[in-house]
């Protein structure tokens, strides 16, 4: 028997509209494929992050400063991520971001 991510499986989605230093999107369980969407008007600088510990702490997967489109994928199963301005890393506009399976 293969392991493998189910077909079948509740598709996961977050999304926020960021004008604000220190705000992130809410956070949401990820395994397997993934879309991570920026768009909108804005300076600074947007941090993918994850956590290993229900959200207790976060670790940077990657950091942005324009729009972007990715995808990604995640092997473990109960980790959970989120998008937004860290603290001192928000210059104006707003951002739009979305997290989806």
């Amino acid at each position: 028997m293969g392991w493998g991510v189910s077909r079948n499986k509740p598709t996961a989605t977050t999304s926020a509209s960021l004008s604000a230093a220190d705000t992130f999107c809410d956070n949401v369980k990820i395994f397997g494929n993934f879309n991570v969407s920026i768009s909108g008007t804005w300076a600074g600088t947007v941090t993918v992050q994850r956590s290993f510990d229900n959200g207790s702490t976060w670790v940077d997967v990657e950091a942005f400063t324009a729009n972007a489109e990715k995808r990604g994928e995640e092997g473990e199963f109960d980790i959970r991520y989120r998008a937004g301005f860290k603290a001192g890393e928000y210059t104006s506009g707003a951002s739009a971001v979305r997290i989806s399976q």
